[in-house]
Order: C-alpha cells, then structure tokens, then sequence
C-alpha cells in the first residue's frame, strides 16, 4: 500500500490493471487459495500506526480473536499481537467465515478505540492478508517466525519478553528446548522469500 503512493499515475494504472487481470481486487490482497487446512492470517492497522499501544488494548483483541474464531469452528494455533499488527496460525474448515470475523471485530474495536481516544471516524485497520500453509516445513518456519516478530521488529530482544505471544504457552506446554529445536530445524531467514521452496 506503501509502495503504490510513490508511483506515477501512469504506473498505478498498470499495476491496478495487471491485478484486474489476474482476478485480483485493485487495491487489497488477494484471497485465492480458500481450500487449505492452515493458513497464516495478518492485519495490520492503518498506516501501520500503534493503536494497539497498551496492554489492554492487545489483551482485548486477542480476547476477541479467541471468542468469535472459536465461535465459527476456526482454532488459533499461534499469534503474536504487536503495536500495530498481529499474526495468527489458524487452522480452518470454512475460509468463508474469515471476511465478516475480521468485519466484526475491526469494526467493534475501532469504534470502541476512537471513543477511548475522542476521536470521530478515525481509520483504525487495514484489510486482512492471508498466506495458505503449504507443508509442514512451511508451517514450523510460520510458527517460529510468528514467535520472533517482536524481535524483528525491535519491540523486545527476546521472544519470551513480549506478553501477548502463543511463545508463553508453547513453552508451557512443549519446553524451551522443544522452541530451540524448532527453531534451528526451521529457520525463519528469508521467510517470505520464495514460497514455493516450503512445497
């Protein structure tokens, strides 16, 4: 979204028409692959600003995450809930619930956010992205590089500083040395990059 406002009108245009093309929406991610069993789901907030900048605040959406998935038969398997976008492991029998979940609650906590905040119409989220799982290896990479996000993006050094991470109850229920191995056997560098090599 970054991107596109550094380009020219001329090369707006194409990009807007190459996504046409190829059956994409103009100016939001694509859901394409809808029959996977496990998918990395993302949402950001607008602009990428920290509204989720209390504890509270992350606790409450993460509430609100577990509450309404669960109540549509979606199980969140990892997340990390940051300052201004959070990542979920999901695994999910009907893909067609994902729309009006992520509606519903970006809805009730932007009105509620904007309240809190005395401000009046204020874009709180962007649109979801979703990534399908492609294979095991690509699912250990998407938990670990779930855990590590904090890191990456400078919020804490270590994964087991930041609160509202599935890393406190992996260890819990798993061990530090089962979150080591899982890490060296499957390296979050370069995740991202050349999807296909996750086959």
């Amino acid at each position: 979204m970054y991107e596109y406002r550094k380009l020219t009108p001329e090369e707006k245009a194409e990009l807007v028409k190459q996504r046409l093309s190829r059956g994409y929406p103009p100016h939001s991610p694509p859901h394409t692959v809808r029959d996977r069993p496990f998918y990395l789901l993302t949402a950001a907030c607008y602009e990428h600003k920290c509204h989720l900048h209390s504890e509270s605040r992350r606790q409450e959406l993460l509430d609100m995450l577990f509450e309404q998935f669960i109540a549509q038969d979606v199980e969140i398997l990892a997340w990390v809930i940051l300052p201004n976008h959070y990542h979920l492991l999901v695994h999910i029998v009907n893909f067609d619930v994902l729309g009006n979940l992520f509606r519903s609650i970006h809805g009730v906590t932007s009105r509620q956010w904007n309240l809190e905040d005395n401000l009046r119409q204020r874009k709180v989220w962007y649109r979801y992205s979703d990534r399908a799982i492609r294979s095991q290896t690509h699912y250990y990479n998407t938990l670990n590089y779930i855990h590590y996000n904090c890191v990456k993006h400078g919020w804490v050094q270590s994964p087991y500083d930041w609160v509202h991470s599935s890393v406190h109850w992996y260890l819990q229920e798993y061990g530090r040395q089962w979150l080591r191995d899982c890490w060296v056997q499957y390296s979050v560098q370069d995740y991202g990059n050349g999807w296909d090599e996750y086959e």
